[in-house]
């Protein structure tokens, strides 16, 4: 889960910025964790306590109404909806990650990505999104390597893997939508040799920087067996006690490394 906050921190400065090289300093003075590491500590509320996704996800957004959501779901968690929107939006992928160390096997956490994501995120694209994002966290959490991980997401979700970031970065931009971004920072941990070069591999393809780098570093935190401590201290350092303790928790409970 602290790969994903990485991610979701680092990337902050670059959202929306079109960064498009993998030479920029890892923090600023204003890297700070926004509403991707506000959710995904949500999720991770919710399964260690067995409670409602609507629910904890209105209370954190009560809690945190400034962390930069997107304009439906804000609308959404502040009226206190339990009514999904029909969103093909990357959040239902950016938060999912705790979900592939709650469960097992490879479908029990499918179909639990799916429960998550459709709170909100009903449409298939939203849902499909979430759902690779967790099975490729489970298969790089179980000793899948880089080519088993590529086949399953292929294969079970149709999303073209193929692809090579070079070529993709001539072209991309700014896309919130799973079909739009997903494919695209598996790519980037595909394509990593270790896990900072997850991040720096989504953030340089110039879109959603912070949730992109969300979902690179989720896959890349077990396959590269965790995140440094050079990254993983100045991250934890920027989170308040709150969520910081419930990160802990979480790990505690779920043997993470």
């Amino acid at each position: 889960m602290i790969g994903a906050i990485s991610g979701d921190v680092i990337g902050s400065v670059h959202e929306a910025a079109g960064t498009k090289t993998k030479e920029f300093p890892l923090f600023t003075p204003h890297s700070t964790f926004t509403d991707d590491t506000v959710l995904t500590v949500a999720v991770a509320d919710a399964l260690l306590h067995d409670r409602s996704h609507i629910e904890v996800f209105h209370e954190y957004v009560h809690a945190y109404p400034d962390a930069g959501y997107g304009g439906r779901f804000i609308q959404w968690a502040m009226t206190r909806s339990h009514e999904p929107y029909n969103s093909w939006g990357n959040g239902s992928a950016m938060r999912v990650s705790p979900v592939a160390y709650a469960f097992e096997p490879v479908e029990e956490v499918v179909k639990e990505a799916e429960k998550s994501a459709a709170v909100t995120h009903d449409h298939e694209q939203g849902i499909r999104g979430a759902q690779a994002t967790a099975a490729a966290v489970f298969l790089a959490r179980t000793g899948g390597d880089k080519e088993r991980i590529r086949h399953h997401i292929e294969s079970q979700f149709g999303y073209d893997l193929s692809r090579r970031l070079d070529d993709i970065r001539t072209t991309y931009g700014f896309d919130v939508s799973c079909q739009g971004s997903v494919p695209e920072s598996i790519i980037a941990f595909l394509e990593s040799a270790d896990f900072e070069d997850s991040l720096r591999n989504a953030i340089s393809l110039g879109g959603d920087a912070d949730t992109m780098a969300c979902i690179a570093g989720a896959i890349a935190e077990p396959f590269y067996g965790g995140v440094p401590d050079r990254i993983a201290g100045p991250v934890l350092d920027r989170l308040d006690a709150r969520l910081r303790e419930t990160v802990a928790e979480f790990r505690e409970c779920f043997d993470m490394p």
